[in-house]
């Protein structure tokens, strides 16, 4: 991708949405590294690596907007009036979200905000956590053997609300594995609402952190002895959960991640 166009010239106001991946920087898309070298704006979440920040061009002005657990540095009505500012005197203003924009990243809210506002837009897919950062620790989401379905779904819902989004119920026999966003701080009642949904506390699930990062980690259990394990080893997010057979694949294919 050139900076500019065939004959030469910029054209203002364009915001691209692009996936940073889940951390590695060989998994960030080609598109996604010729805007950041490109940009001129680049606005970006908490959880987005240094390395992926290193790509953005030195020229560029760089805005966190990361949002973390219980710590916003600008609330979502910000960011989103915030881009629509930066697109009326930039030609390349890029959205830099964690993993893809459109998993859980707000991305869709965002977009839709901003073609209301008539600002031109493009989506840059990134690679999401939860098929990644599984991946990385050996554990195939599907598998011929195990599971032939897979279920996303956000654990980060506050417990004890009165119209859960969640229908856990559904999520505990509607696929064979089943993968949870940001659900470490909410895990005691996911896993009590999964129980009671009907899966077995024999049932394998695997706690991935910093997944794809030379920091990553994982804590494998079972339903019935997981929140024990994260209180006695300190365990924390970011993480993502993988529930299902296909976890017993991590003790075969662990050795294996990339370098």
């Amino acid at each position: 991708m050139n900076c500019t166009d065939k004959d030469g010239q910029k054209h203002l106001g364009k915001v691209y949405l692009v996936g940073a991946g889940p951390g590695d920087p060989g998994l960030m898309t080609l598109k996604g590294k010729s805007l950041l070298e490109c940009a001129d704006v680049v606005i970006y979440d908490a959880l987005v690596s240094p390395a992926i920040l290193a790509m953005i061009n030195p020229q560029a002005e760089q805005i966190n907007a990361g949002k973390r657990m219980g710590r916003h540095s600008l609330l979502q009505e910000e960011t989103t009036h915030l881009l629509m500012e930066k697109a009326q005197y930039h030609a390349i203003v890029v959205r830099l979200k964690g993993g893809d924009p459109f998993i859980f990243g707000r991305g869709g809210e965002e977009m839709a905000e901003l073609v209301q506002a008539g600002i031109t837009v493009e989506v840059v897919p990134g690679i999401t956590s939860g098929i990644a950062a599984a991946a990385y620790a050996g554990i195939p989401l599907t598998h011929r053997l195990y599971s032939s379905s897979v279920t996303f779904v956000t654990g980060h819902e506050a417990a004890g609300k009165y119209k859960p989004s969640v229908n856990w119920q559904a999520i505990a026999h509607g696929s064979e594995t089943i993968v949870i966003y940001m659900g470490i701080h909410n895990l005691p009642y996911i896993v009590e609402q999964l129980g009671t949904a009907g899966l077995s506390s024999e049932t394998p699930i695997a706690l991935v952190r910093w997944g794809t990062r030379p920091e990553q980690e994982e804590l494998i259990g079972q339903l019935g002895t997981i929140v024990e394990q994260v209180e006695h080893t300190g365990f924390g997010a970011p993480a993502i959960a993988v529930i299902g057979q296909v976890v017993n694949m991590h003790s075969i294919l662990s050795g294996c991640r990339p370098v």
